[in-house]
């Protein structure tokens, strides 16, 4: 019998590697829902290929478009997540991909948790502002939760037989982006086309900017710190220009591990979807020659001043994070729009973060998904009036 698979952000970069690992093991798994926020044409082909029945467009003038254009094939086009526990049954599902981007990925992604066997989460923002929720949801609904970005699966493999309080330190390797090596005074001639082109990954524009600033580094220190139950004591940045190196994990006992793979998201997201099918096969040979130039750095954060928000931050989870992301999500706009310079997109946003009528979000705990929805919708309204 086939494996049912739903992949929420199908278009995206997380979705189409997902997809393509699929289609190279159709025979195994019935694709039954795909979701994109508005690129209606891949979607549909997506569809197509794997004779989807049903299809959620969450931008609604898509949404319009897709049902005029595409009235004739046998699809049902949805324009809310809400339809998925009227589509689905309990468990049903044996994989779901949550690759969606953004807070308006926290929904979907709580609705299918209880729907599903096993879960893959590529969306940051969920489990930076929505982790307490997850973790009750998973809790409650015997989910099992994996881990999809390359830093934090690699974590997850490295601990995943180990009791966590044996875990004395991990490492999160960061590239640097494409300015590791820039001055400040090189910093302020930069283009967005510059920003944009990522030495080693392949990524949408969004975390591109992210990966330039560092600001992707602060997110997936607070995942961490979150997914595995550790203090930020705990966690270290380390400078890795190569990106051969996804994690390290220090035991207790002395004992270091570290985990390696080639610089494609197909290898985390094959691996959670085969985890015990020893059969597959993506290895290429190790690549000695960066095994012996690691050239491990330790993180400079006057070179990266956004990485200091991690000296600041709760234990705790707060509703402050949902502030960090919509502040730094609001101005990564302003910069892809060409309305504000490189430098000032980071000036703008470390001020924001510092600003006491964000820091008191700090003592606030996320008690429910609409504490989450109405501080963005909060953060939006007092950047918005600044008129920036």
């Amino acid at each position: 019998m086939k494996k049912k698979i739903v992949i929420l952000g199908s278009t995206g970069s997380i979705g189409k590697n997902t997809i393509d690992i699929l289609k190279k093991n159709k025979k195994k798994f019935d694709v039954k829902i795909l979701s994109t926020n508005k690129n209606i044409n891949l979607v549909v082909r997506q569809a197509k290929e794997f004779n989807v029945k049903n299809v959620i467009i969450n931008h609604h003038n898509s949404f319009l478009r897709a049902k005029k254009k595409y009235k004739n094939y046998n699809i049902s086009f949805y324009n809310s997540f809400e339809i998925l526990d009227k589509i689905l049954t309990n468990k049903e599902i044996f994989y779901t991909m949550i690759s969606i981007v953004g807070i308006d990925g926290l929904d979907p992604c709580l609705k299918m948790i209880k729907l599903s066997q096993n879960i893959g989460i590529a969306n940051k923002e969920s489990l930076i502002c929505g982790w307490s929720i997850i973790q009750k949801e998973i809790k409650r609904y015997n989910t099992k939760f994996i881990p999809i970005d390359s830093e934090h699966f690699s974590i997850y493999s490295l601990t995943k037989n180990e009791n966590i309080k044996s875990v004395e330190k991990i490492y999160l390797t960061a590239s640097g982006g494409p300015f590791l090596n820039f001055t400040k005074s090189q910093l302020k001639k930069v283009t967005l086309q510059e920003t944009l082109k990522h030495p080693n990954w392949i990524m949408g524009p969004k975390i591109s900017v992210d990966s330039a600033t560092m600001m992707n580094k602060v997110f997936e220190v607070i995942e961490a710190k979150n997914i595995f139950s550790l203090n930020y004591r705990q966690i270290k940045i380390i400078i890795h220009p190569k990106s051969y190196i996804h994690g390290i994990a220090k035991f207790n006992n002395g004992i270091t591990k570290l985990l390696l793979h080639d610089n494609d998201m197909k290898i985390p997201i094959h691996n959670s979807l085969f985890e015990n099918d020893l059969k597959k096969n993506l290895s290429s040979k190790i690549n000695f020659e960066i095994l012996n130039n690691l050239n491990f750095k330790n993180l400079n954060q006057n070179q990266f001043p956004l990485t200091k928000i991690l000296n600041t931050l709760p234990e705790k989870g707060s509703l402050y994070e949902t502030a960090l992301i919509t502040i730094n999500d609001f101005f990564v706009k302003k910069f892809l729009q060409k309305k504000i310079s490189y430098l000032n997109l980071i000036k703008l946003i470390y001020n924001h973060l510092f600003n006491k009528e964000f820091t008191k979000l700090k003592i606030q705990k996320v008690r429910n998904i609409n504490d989450i929805y109405n501080t963005r919708n909060y953060v939006l309204f007092k950047l918005n009036k600044k008129g920036i």
